[in-house]
């Protein structure tokens, strides 16, 4: 059982407004922004048709973990998690720039790379690099955020010239997600992982820049094993990781990267499975805690009475 492509129609909340993102649903009531994790997966920027088995309870629980443990860098949205798949918060004015940093070449910075291109973003890349090699500082490669497509890769100096945001604002950004990778980064080692990349996305509230969203979570992140990258290396075998990258490799080797006219490939109950065990994999290795699978009976109901309890 999961949470999958419908949303939740509440019997006792009524809502002032509604909407329904790539994986979550969000309600807006008395000013208050509730955040529904379902277990939607996306991939390409598209939603794919299985949901997968506890996917939101792991993204919702890893993302108040890592709020918690970073609200001493910078102010965050969230006020409370009531519900494992719920989180409760301020209702901000989102800055439509995803801040993306990135300590190695892999991922999307690999294929612009491999295809030839020394630059991300605007951010000179050094020549005789392989995939998944360590920059030589972690630099940040913002995107537009779209509210449905592709986002697309931008420059700081286009985001300035075009007066997306203020410079004061973006420099707020940019020096908050330096910040929240190195504390990340830390949290990180400490559980024998390596924090390969990341994006946070930041809101207006009450003139303040805030953290919104997830951060750290496989949707958000992608975490390389620390034990064994350096001999994978030397070797030239492909990184063990933990994040939803193996999910695009599996697309991309069927022929699906969510350009037009492509279809996505048959989820099996057996890949299902296979990600739905990678992301509890990667809740029990990043928290350092055991996962506790969550109670699909009733699962509508359980959620709007904590909802309604905590509000």
């Amino acid at each position: 059982m999961s949470i999958g492509l419908t949303n939740i129609n509440f019997k006792q909340l009524k809502y002032d407004h509604y909407y329904k993102g790539k994986v979550r649903d969000v309600y807006t009531i008395n000013n208050k922004l509730i955040m529904i994790a379902s277990d939607r997966i996306s991939a390409f920027d598209v939603v794919l048709p299985r949901p997968i088995p506890y996917k939101g309870q792991v993204l919702n629980q890893i993302a108040a973990t890592f709020l918690e443990a970073t609200k001493d860098i910078c102010p965050n949205w969230l006020e409370s998690s009531p519900d494992p798949n719920v989180a409760i918060g301020k209702k901000c004015d989102p800055i439509r720039i995803e801040m993306v940093i990135r300590a190695y070449l892999t991922g999307h910075a690999w294929r612009t790379y491999s295809s030839g291109l020394r630059s991300l973003c605007g951010v000179a890349l050094p020549e005789g690099l392989k995939e998944n090699d360590r920059l030589p500082t972690p630099i940040i490669t913002p995107a537009t955020k779209a509210d449905e497509g592709h986002d697309v890769d931008i420059s700081r100096e286009d985001i300035l010239a075009q007066q997306i945001v203020s410079k004061e604002i973006y420099e707020t950004m940019e020096r908050y997600t330096y910040q929240l990778f190195e504390r990340g980064t830390q949290i990180a080692k400490e559980h024998e992982l390596i924090l390969v990349d990341t994006k946070y996305e930041f809101g207006m509230y009450e003139g303040q820049v805030i953290l919104m969203d997830e951060i750290h979570t496989p949707d958000s992140s992608r975490y390389f094993y620390a034990d064994t990258y350096e001999e994978n290396q030397r070797a030239g075998i492909a990184q063990k990781h933990l994040s939803k990258e193996f999910v695009r490799e599996w697309l991309i080797a069927n022929n699906f990267m969510g350009k037009e006219g492509q279809q996505v490939p048959e989820m099996t109950d057996e890949v299902v499975a296979s990600i739905s065990h990678r992301y509890i994999e990667l809740y029990e290795k990043v928290t350092g805690k055991n996962f506790i699978k969550r109670d699909y009976s009733n699962i509508i109901e359980q959620i709007e009475n904590h909802i309604l309890t905590a509000l």
